[in-house]
């Protein structure tokens, strides 16, 4: 342990969260994905954020492209509690054409590679390449362990999936010790494990390398006029090509309770970004955030406890199978199976059944809203009805293809004004 905690002080995360997330449709109109909200009160990005604190490593940057106002000044709110006379820190790097005034960061590795003089500055020896927008809780330690202990060029954490649900997936072939001997993306015909042919191992974007190692393939990589300066796309299969890649399976790293599955999730579309927060509902959901031993650290306001008022028959504030967020006031409503985030408002005679609400909603009186996703401070009209007719539903709001209904203040302005 005294070795692993000392190869974490050598080493810096580097999250790539530039990237919009086009898949997650209005979600994303004013704010790039990694800083989409989850979970009832933290956001995207702070999951990785998180794991790399929770995994010894106080050394961080944030790339950021698309959007990103909304992320850097959650970044800024939330995480600015590291302190540089302990060196240890939380840089921004905005896409701010440093290199060229004729590029912003093209790709993954161009995002790295544009600021490799910063990543000089910090002195380590490793660098963790990590994406800014997925679901999950791992422990960075142990990969890295397993990187140091391999001498590998690099090495790439794998979740293990169905070899049937594969094909959507960049798929690793591996020999018996765990070296990757092909990268395949979403291949029709996914390789199976060793030892487990129904299983195949799939990328999770996420990269260990020596920064020496990692400097020298990046300037090369800017000279390619042939690369797309990505990671999955030209970096990683390069070095399996010519190089030492190495497997690393999640299932070794991932912080769970005893028993319980391992968690990962790409909340990339608004069914699964509905789903995902849905399932947090559940009696013992598989994604543990009441785990005080990794906490997932947010920005969070100063808000009073959620409140539940009136006690009549059909007027009842209450909430069943739900998480309620601090600031919540929840005026004879009743809400089923439901997530809601920061001060969402509800008034009487409505009610919600698995229903996202984003912070700072309102629903007024006699509203009843089914199986949605209510963006960011928008204010549901009274008397409005959806997620019960999906042809009504689909004139005014998006309508996903498993019949969730996304709401924003634009759409509900649009009907108003049709009306």
């Amino acid at each position: 342990m005294a070795e692993t905690k000392r190869l974490t002080r050598r080493a810096m995360a580097f999250v790539l969260a530039g990237g919009r997330g086009s898949r997650l449709k209005e979600l994303t109109d004013r704010r790039v994905k990694p800083a989409v909200y989850f979970g009832g009160k933290t956001r995207i990005i702070d999951f990785a954020l998180s794991n790399a604190m929770n995994s010894g490593i106080r050394k961080i940057a944030v790339a950021t492209q698309y959007k990103a106002h909304s992320l850097i000044r959650h970044c800024q709110r939330g995480w600015n509690f590291f302190r540089a006379e302990r060196n240890e820190f939380l840089d921004i790097l905005p896409a701010s054409q440093r290199m060229s005034e004729e590029h912003w960061y093209r790709g993954t590795a161009d995002a790295v590679a544009q600021n490799i003089d910063i990543v000089d500055s910090y002195d380590v020896d490793y660098v963790i390449i990590l994406a800014g927008d997925h679901i999950y809780k791992m422990d960075y330690e142990i990969m890295l362990r397993e990187h140091v202990e391999s001498g590998a060029d690099v090495t790439v954490g794998c979740l293990t999936v169905p070899r049937s649900e594969a094909s959507a997936f960049g798929v690793m072939a591996v020999d018996d010790k765990g070296r990757i001997t092909s990268f395949l993306e979403k291949p029709a015909d996914p390789p199976g494990m060793p030892g487990d042919p129904d299983k195949s191992l799939a990328s999770m974007g996420i990269y260990v390398f020596n920064w020496a190692f990692l400097r020298d393939l990046l300037r090369a990589d800017a000279e390619d006029p042939n690369s797309s300066h990505d990671f999955g796309h030209d970096l990683i299969p390069d070095i399996v090509r010519r190089g030492k890649a190495m497997a690393h399976r999640f299932d070794v790293s991932c912080v769970r309770a005893e028993g319980a599955p391992a968690y990962w999730k790409d909340v990339g579309t608004v069914d699964a970004f509905w789903q995902a927060n849905i399932d947090l509902t559940n009696f013992t959901p598989e994604l543990n955030l009441w785990d005080n031993d990794w906490p997932i650290w947010t920005y969070s306001e100063s808000v009073p406890p959620a409140k539940f008022i009136h006690d009549e028959k059909d007027r009842r504030g209450m909430a069943l199978s739900s998480m309620v967020s601090g600031g919540c006031i929840i005026s004879g409503t009743e809400i089923r199976n439901s997530l809601l985030f920061t001060r969402v408002q509800t008034n009487s005679w409505a009610s919600l059944d698995h229903v996202v609400a984003l912070p700072y909603v309102t629903v007024h009186r006699r509203a009843r809203l089914t199986k949605a996703v209510i963006d960011r401070g928008v204010v549901i009209p009274e008397g409005l009805i959806v997620g019960e007719d999906a042809r009504e539903d689909a004139r005014w709001f998006r309508v996903s293809e498993n019949g969730v209904t996304l709401i924003t203040q634009a759409m509900l302005d649009a009907r108003a004004a049709s009306l």
